[in-house]
């Protein structure tokens, strides 16, 4: 019996957001001691069949970490010890913001999900590119994903995103253009091609590089095929699919499924993966498969399904610290099973 077996009684004893913050702060007080080095011994995954090469980057393995798990930058290198291959931080906004009241994070345990509403809760772009010039980042690819401030008109976005993206700039390997959170009102609308091509073509302009945008499951394929048209135009580096869902399906069991906010987790598995297919079908640039993901199997379906990295988040709050090691390893015997020499050789070949 692993040590998370015995604690995870205790954390779902709490309120969903106090646990994560208790885990993250054990995160970022052992980060840069002997602590992280036992981590890493431990939970990394040494093996070039799993390494990945995207934009110039070396991503060692193709599990990372979903923006919203490290909102203020503070505990990459721990995360990256624990065997992720690289760590997405934000999402980052121009202003510092509280978020939303609590409660606004909610465990649905018998559907393995969780609904969150926290509203780009985080410390801004000035304290957070501040703390990434401090900090001594990990050898591993860090991405940043970029908000709308909740105050900022929607006429002003682009110049707000602007305002984030000067600030982080010198830090991060990829950056992400994030218009499809439900948690900032008025957000998604930025997901219309004008809005669109308004904020990416500021930030093309400005130099951001490798550029990419997440996609919102909740959009029609119609939709979809517009924003990936920006993507084309605009010579973009990549799309992220996807982020959470604000439909409930009728499978859920937990009363909590009737908060308002994010869904994220096993409900949204199948769709994140449908949704990497349809984009991988329909654009060059490399995907980025999140949604669902807790084992092996279902981040095999994603890279599979054309996805060349994947990455998750309420996987941990159910799995725990070892789902990195877990799903690397197994990732491994299914290259092996059906005779691919490496995780490239399998993107996007048909199951």
């Amino acid at each position: 019996m692993d040590v998370y077996s015995i604690a995870k009684p205790l954390f779902f004893r709490l309120p969903a957001e106090t646990a994560h913050n208790i885990v993250h702060t054990g995160l970022t007080v052992t980060q840069g001691t002997s602590v992280e080095q036992w981590v890493e011994r431990r939970y990394a995954v040494d093996d070039a069949r799993l390494c990945v090469d995207l934009w110039d980057l070396e991503f060692p393995t193709p599990v990372g970490v979903a923006a919203g798990f490290d909102k203020n930058a503070e505990a990459p290198s721990m995360l990256s010890a624990l065997g992720f291959g690289h760590v997405e931080i934000g999402g980052v906004t121009a202003e510092k913001q509280p978020g939303n009241p609590r409660p606004r994070m909610f465990r649905l345990p018998e559907d393995k999900a969780l609904i969150n509403r926290m509203g780009f809760n985080n410390d801004g772009a000035d304290e957070i590119g501040a703390r990434m010039q401090r900090l001594d980042l990990p050898d591993v690819p860090i991405g940043v994903n970029i908000g709308k401030s909740k105050s900022t008109p929607l006429e002003e976005a682009a110049d707000d995103y602007a305002y984030t993206y000067e600030r982080v700039a010198e830090h991060g390997d990829y950056f992400v253009v994030n218009v499809s959170s439900p948690n900032t009102p008025g957000l998604r609308e930025l997901q219309n091609r004008e809005h669109l091509e308004r904020i990416l073509g500021r930030l093309t302009e400005l130099g951001a590089d490798p550029l990419l945008v997440k996609l919102s499951p909740d959009l029609p394929e119609g939709s979809i095929e517009d924003a990936l048209a920006v993507v084309n135009d605009l010579d973009l580096d990549g799309v992220i699919a996807i982020n959470t869902t604000t439909e409930r399906g009728d499978s859920l069991r937990n009363p909590n499924a009737a908060e308002e906010g994010g869904l994220s987790g096993k409900p949204i598995e199948n769709r994140g993966t449908e949704t990497v297919k349809f984009v991988s079908e329909r654009t060059d640039v490399p995907v980025i498969g999140v949604g669902g993901i807790s084992d092996a199997e279902g981040a095999y379906k994603k890279i599979r399904a054309g996805a060349s990295v994947v990455q998750l988040y309420t996987g941990l709050v159910y799995e725990g610290p070892g789902l990195a090691r877990e799903i690397n390893e197994g990732l491994l015997e299914l290259l092996e099973r059906d005779g691919f020499d490496s995780v490239e050789e399998a993107v996007g070949v048909d199951l």
